[in-house]
């Protein structure tokens, strides 16, 4: 204990004191960080209630990762960047797979938190959850990414239960005609990207842009030869046009192919024994479509209707499946008096999934169509003008798997000064049933009883019900002065009909080549339980050129099984599967000549269902801005040890690899 505290006291202190020595007695230069820190409680965002709200107005533990955190951070992809985020959990499993969750439930298929892209869910109605390593939008094409940490239901639906991850790409317009970069590293063997903007007269802007990545492989647990390596391979545009003084048009798409590989040491086919680790080969591909039109109908009030169409394809060792989703959102925002600024809209979706059958994973039907209707009605009311709003609302839904239901809302904010606000919540948030939870098998392997191999077969419930949250929130933000800020936020929530396995009794099954022990095993929904904690984020500009940004993050969960269930495990393995403790440290530290140096700690405690130990984990930059439009990086991530292990356990479909000690250098051009 007292070497692992001496440690992360060096990390911090690495973090912290020595950009400090270096820079306190330089002459003051232009900042780079343009946004003043009295500023930030004017930062705007949309994720929490469809509308446009002043971070200091928001009742909700929300969280803006801006164009210039991207830049600063050094990340090359979207799951390192959201370490960023107090209370996000942020685990990578191999080189293409990671668990990412907020508020706990962490794994690899994270089923409690949304994410969306301009509005689009990427948020997958097979697996509930997200495949991260599909996920290659170019980071220079954001303009921010707003994380909100806790249930957003009221307005987004059902799957946004513990949190919403709602990442914002730039209008065409708003980026330099060409770009490109390159980089290469000693894990990232090779990456880059390109970008070409124009316009057509002057109500057109246009964007097209290409990227790719090709990742080398991380070192196996206990010596395993493990080939997880990661291509893909991504094209986008968008267009914005002002169609009329009223009217503006948004057409957007993309398109990517990829591969990634692994080892899955759990399944085993029904028929004859497979010598363990299962090695994957696992390509995918896609592409989506989506359109938005806005309207102004008077000062007052505003329509938007936005449709998608996406293709996902994953062709898999142990699964694979095709699925078509169509999404059409209608909203309208309208003021109403003085007091009664309302948000309300209707919505449809319709998925359709075509599986195919292995050996280890079948699916029962093989096609599904399913479809929601929903709408939303939510009115914030101004009590006190400028210092007191009540917002009401809530999501109706009808779904294909368990019918209609409704997730409500109240939050209430209190702007106590131009400089303090508090904030209070209470809501309710459903996640949805997925195919794999109805009506998918996955067979499992199990440690052999006198000899004879144990298959565990695990199947879908076609009666499988929402598991709902009820949660309560509050928080408080406030900026001391000019240099230093505070956001702070406690939950208490409470789960029910969360997932379970019910054991059936053993079978002895002989065919003429072998013979197995099968224990059945199907999803329930007889698991309950509350987790509450807190969370603390700190900006402090110490200097006119050094910036610090400490976190703090504490959960403490508590599930149980229900007295009808014969599940001995999962609640522990639900309790222990996210740390109690996270913290971090960021630094920025604008060095003369523009050079940037950043520096980041992180935290992360122990897992304890996986009796895995807490890491910290440091990164580091140096930017310079060699001319105007040119600009180099070079990184070094993961710098405290040469490696250490993020997250793994019995309910992962893939076996773990460990995070290695790596760096890389970049060049950016821009005009």
């Amino acid at each position: 204990m007292r070497a692992k505290t001496k440690r992360i006291a060096i990390a911090l202190l690495l973090a912290c004191l020595s950009p400090c020595s270096q820079g306190l007695s330089q002459a003051v230069q232009a900042d780079l960080t343009s946004v003043a820190l009295n500023d930030l409680m004017n930062i705007e965002v949309t994720s929490v209630s469809k509308k446009e709200q002043k971070l200091s107005r928001t009742a909700s533990a929300v969280f803006v990762i801006t164009q210039d955190d991207i830049r600063r951070s050094g990340a090359t992809n979207l799951p390192d960047l959201l370490r960023m985020v107090p209370g996000m959990d942020v685990a990578r499993m191999n080189s293409n797979t990671w668990a990412i969750s907020a508020r706990g439930f962490n794994g690899q298929v994270a089923n409690k938190l949304l994410v969306m892209i301009d509005g689009r869910s990427v948020y997958s109605p097979m697996f509930s959850g997200v495949f991260w390593e599909a996920l290659d939008v170019p980071l220079e094409n954001l303009e921010r990414i707003e994380v909100i940490r806790g249930p957003g239901a009221t307005v987004w639906g059902a799957n946004a239960v513990n949190g919403v991850i709602n990442i914002i790409t730039r209008k065409a317009a708003d980026a330099g005609s060409v770009l490109v970069e390159s980089g290469a590293g000693t894990y990232d063997r090779g990456f880059g990207s390109g970008r070409l903007r124009g316009s057509i007269g002057k109500s057109l802007a246009y964007r097209v842009s290409v990227g790719g990545l090709n990742d080398s492989k991380l070192p196996a647990v206990a010596g395993q030869e493990i080939d997880d390596s990661w291509h893909l391979i991504h094209a986008g545009f968008r267009a914005d046009a002002a169609v009329s003084t009223r009217d503006s048009l948004s057409i957007q798409g993309d398109s990517h192919t990829g591969h990634s590989g692994g080892a899955a040491g759990l399944l085993l086919p029904v028929d004859k024994v497979t010598k363990l680790p299962i090695v994957l080969n696992n390509s995918f591909s896609g592409w989506d479509v989506s359109g938005r039109w806005d309207r102004a109908l008077s000062p007052r009030s505003e329509t938007s209707l936005q449709m998608y169409f996406n293709r996902d394809m994953r062709a898999e060792t142990i699964y694979g499946f095709g699925m078509n989703t169509f999404d059409a959102d209608f909203q309208h925002h309208v003021a109403l008096g003085a007091r009664h600024d309302v948000v309300w809209g209707l919505g449809y979706r319709r998925a359709s999934d075509n599986t195919n059958p292995t050996v280890r994973i079948v699916s029962d039907p093989v096609s599904a169509t399913k479809d929601i209707f929903s709408s939303f009605l939510q009115d914030e009311i101004s009590l006190a003008p400028d210092r007191v709003y009540l917002s009401l609302g809530t999501k109706f839904e009808h779904n294909g798997y368990t019918g209609f239901g409704f997730e409500p809302g109240v939050r209430i904010s209190w702007t106590a000064s131009d400089r303090t606000m508090f904030w209070a919540a209470a809501s309710s948030a459903d996640r949805l049933p997925s195919r794999t939870d109805t009506g998918v098998r996955v067979d499992y392997a199990g440690a052999p009883i006198d000899g004879i191999p144990v298959l565990l077969p695990l199947a879908g419930n076609p009666k499988y019900r929402n598991e709902v949250l009820r949660a309560i929130e509050a928080g408080y933000r406030t900026q001391f002065s000019s240099r230093i800020s505070l956001d702070t936020s406690t939950f208490f929530n409470r789960y029910h009909n969360l997932a379970s396995v019910e054991h059936g009794a053993p079978v002895l099954q002989v065919t003429s080549q072998s013979a197995l022990i099968v224990i059945p095993a199907t999803l329930g929904n007889l698991q309950y339980g509350e987790e509450h904690g807190l969370e603390i984020a700190f900006n402090w500009k110490a200097a006119n050129r050094w910036t610090l940004s400490p976190a703090y993050s504490f959960l403490e969960p508590h599930f149980h099984p229900s007295p009808l269930s014969n599940d001995t495990t999962t609640a522990a393995m639900t309790e222990g599967t996210s740390p109690r403790h996270q913290a971090q440290l960021r630094s920025h530290f604008d060095l003369p000549s523009r050079w940037g140096w950043n520096v980041s700690a992180y935290f992360v405690g122990r897992l304890a269902a996986q009796q895995l130990p807490s890491y910290t984990r440091v990164d580091s930059n140096l930017i310079w801005q060699a001319g105007e439009g040119v600009s180099f990086i070079v990184a070094g991530q993961n710098l405290l040890r040469n490696e250490h292990l993020e997250y793994t356990g019995s309910t992962s479909l893939v076996a773990s690899t460990v995070v290695k000690r790596s760096a890389y250098a970049k060049i950016t051009w821009q005009f």
